[in-house]
């Protein structure tokens, strides 16, 4: 039986340089074995959402997601609340793709992106719920996570990423801390803070280092919530989170691996949450980790093994990876090659 693939693709991203790929990567899908088409997305809300659950519903066997992370997450939201999921696969064209820089896809060649399907490796990836919403990277909260909301969105095409480092550089003395309820696995905390994370992989903003230890599909969130709002000590822990992520030992950082976490502010004023870079609602809020809800192409074999996570199957093909490569550096006399 023929299956199906349907690519969904967002025609603005990249500056506007996604249309031009389409052929090329519907011709890759085909290559795998899938009767491929595409949809281009509308400035209709939801668009995006709305064509991933019709392909859900449609007993699509895969669907790929082309463009920011903005579009990656529009489609997890349609595919996340069928029983039956499809397989999804992600070609990044946006400004930071935290998603493809954590599954070690190519992030500048769309092409290249797509071909990721031809090796035949896929992760089971964990989703977050958040009341009715659903997020695959970081969930936040607090003023720190406020700066994201105020960079124009022609300035984060210009600069990527680094627009959210100018801009939080420029916010970054009138940040301070708010009183916060949090209840997580471990226990709870009662006290100020001037930011919460919740993570599901180890790229964040385009950095590696601030979830250093981050296993993809355990089922678990880490949880980083950021005590202090003085300024002197917000340079430290950035200091330490460029020097190997030794930020998680500092008295100002609760760093713990939880399935859920319950967030209220306490004052009664209103604090805006964060869902793969986009306002997902206010809360209070309730955030519940769908273990391995998603089975994700991945280029497995470039993921660290420490990030690999409990997934049996992707330890399995990226041990017999390193093996390949192991016996393919080995010459004629039985030594590793220079």
């Amino acid at each position: 039986m023929v299956q199906r693939a349907r690519l969904i693709y967002n025609p603005t991203s990249g500056n506007e340089g996604m249309k031009r790929y389409v052929a090329d990567i519907l011709a890759v899908m085909e290559a795998a074995g899938y009767e491929a088409s595409a949809y281009q997305t509308t400035p209709a809300p939801f668009a995006a959402k709305k064509e991933a659950a019709r392909a859900t519903e449609a007993g699509f066997d895969l669907i790929v997601a082309a463009g920011g992370d903005g579009t990656i997450n529009e489609v997890v939201n349609g595919v996340a609340p069928y029983e039956q999921r499809p397989k999804m696969a992600i070609i990044p064209a946006g400004t930071t793709n935290d998603y493809a820089r954590a599954l070690r896809i190519p992030r500048e060649d769309p092409v290249a992106a797509a071909k990721i399907i031809l090796k035949g490796q896929t992760l089971k990836m964990d989703i977050g719920q958040a009341n009715n919403h659903y997020f695959m990277n970081i969930a936040a909260g607090g003023m720190l996570t406020e700066l994201t909301y105020a960079v124009p969105s022609e300035f984060k095409s210009i600069f990527g990423y680094f627009a959210y480092v100018l801009k939080g550089a420029e916010m970054l003395p009138g940040v301070r801390s708010v009183p916060l309820h949090l209840e997580f696995d471990d226990g709870t905390y009662d006290g100020p803070a001037s930011m919460f994370l919740l993570a599901m992989t180890n790229s964040i903003g385009g950095f590696e280092q601030i979830v250093p230890d981050a296993s993809l599909g355990d089922g678990k969130f880490s949880l980083i919530v950021v005590k202090t709002g003085n300024l002197g000590d917000m340079l430290v822990l950035m200091a330490k989170v460029l020097n190997g992520g030794k930020h998680v030992d500092d008295a100002n950082i609760i760093y713990a691996k939880t399935a859920k976490l319950v967030a209220t502010r306490t004052d009664g004023e209103e604090m805006k949450i964060n869902l793969d870079g986009e306002y997902g609602g206010s809360a209070p809020m309730t955030f519940v980790n769908l273990k391995q809800h998603i089975e994700m192409y991945a280029n497995v074999a470039e993921i660290p093994q420490k990030n690999l996570g409990p997934d049996t199957e992707a330890k399995t093909a990226y041990m017999a990876e390193v093996e390949n490569i192991s016996q393919q550096d080995v010459d004629g006399n039985g030594k590793i090659g220079e």
